[in-house]
């Protein structure tokens, strides 16, 4: 009999749980998490959360990307960095959405991908 094959961690498990928890190292605001696989095709989860302002945000989008790097996980673009109201980091199989609060109530995401599943992070 021989051994299994290993799995690689990034097909076995998803990255976004790391995510969570590096914006939770840097206090964002209320994160959740929508499951997009039976809504969309275009990414699999959103990782929504908030700053109290532009440099918090800053600091947690820096925070998600040294975490996933550690993985092996770079993201393939990042937008809005420098305004830092939305910053949207594109990892593929998930986005990670970091507003200020304003933008947040403003584009109201929650609201436009509702009939996604919330998942407990």
């Amino acid at each position: 009999m021989s051994a299994p094959e290993p799995i690689e961690a990034a097909e076995s498990e998803p990255s976004w749980p790391e995510a969570v928890a590096a914006a939770d190292e840097k206090q964002a605001k209320d994160i959740k998490v929508l499951d997009l696989r039976e809504v969309t095709s275009f990414a699999d989860f959103f990782v929504v959360c908030n700053g109290t302002n532009t440099r918090q945000n800053q600091a947690i989008s820096d925070s998600i990307e040294v975490s996933l790097k550690h993985l092996g996980r770079y993201p393939l673009s990042i937008e809005g960095y420098s305004n830092a109201d939305w910053i949207l980091l594109d990892y593929g199989d998930f986005l990670v959405h970091v507003f200020t609060e304003k933008a947040r109530a403003y584009y109201d995401l929650e609201r436009l991908w509702r009939d996604a599943k919330v998942v407990t992070a």
